[in-house]
């Protein structure tokens, strides 16, 4: 997992379960995108709550899982860049 820490102390993740999040206070969790069934059986992510496309369809839900957990960490890099002075990469 990536943290992205701001010079005010706020973090921010794309939510897995590699680290217990509340040994660094108390987490605010909030859905960047939704993954979900079409009506024809493939998945799409939306990524409308980040402003971002909707991807898809695919085939199954795990390679939906997989574009999404992608485009989110372009969008991380976006937001932060890779050498952001402001922010700081942890791996």
């Amino acid at each position: 997992m990536k943290l992205y820490i701001s010079p005010s102390g706020d973090c921010s993740a794309i939510y897995d379960e590699s680290l217990d999040l509340h040994t660094l206070g108390r987490p605010q969790i909030s859905r960047a995108s939704h993954v979900e069934p079409t009506a024809n059986g493939q998945w799409t992510a939306d990524l409308s709550p980040v402003h971002g496309p909707l991807l898809g369809p695919f085939a199954t839900r795990s390679q939906a899982l997989t574009a999404e957990v992608a485009w989110l960490g372009k969008w991380f890099l976006m937001q932060h860049g890779d050498d952001c002075n402001e922010c700081k990469s942890k791996a």
